[in-house]
């Protein structure tokens, strides 16, 4: 859903508003990916962390779903503010979430490997979603600043 949105907003500048491509789709995605998405981490990890840890696969009633939320916050938030804030807060908020969700992958990676868990929220789309975001951010970020 928010790497649609963030494909969808990058076409939308491209064509409205003339933005060059890349700006527009880095910008799109930092919004879009980063920020909002963050944001409806936060809001499943924080008030229902009991669901999202059966949809991960992981044992509910853990207060780590809480901790989770907060990175997401964290992120959630950065990604919005790069409506405002340009140039090095791109690179820092592009790196940052690369690191996370790169992270969490290799987490997911380790604990279908270990355990079998392909529950959907640890081998389906949130495993890809990871590690795809992080590539198109970093491949975009090298366009747009080398």
């Amino acid at each position: 859903m928010f790497p649609a949105g963030g494909i969808l907003a990058g076409i939308a500048q491209v064509l409205l508003l003339d933005t060059p491509a890349v700006e527009a789709f880095l910008l799109a995605f930092l919004v879009i990916v980063v920020g909002l998405q963050g944001l409806w981490a936060f809001l499943g990890h924080y008030f229902r962390p009991d669901e999202i840890a059966a949809f991960i696969g992981w044992p509910a009633n853990n207060p780590f779903q809480k901790e989770v939320a907060f990175g997401n916050l964290a992120f959630g938030v950065l990604g919005v503010l790069c409506l405002w804030f340009r140039g090095g807060f791109w690179i820092a908020t592009a790196i940052g979430i690369s690191v996370f969700m790169l992270g969490a992958a290799i987490v997911h990676v380790k604990d279908i490997r270990e355990t079998q868990n392909r529950s959907p929220g640890n081998a389906g789309a949130i495993l890809w979603t990871d590690v795809l975001t992080s590539l198109v951010l970093l491949v975009l970020l090298g366009l747009y600043f080398l």
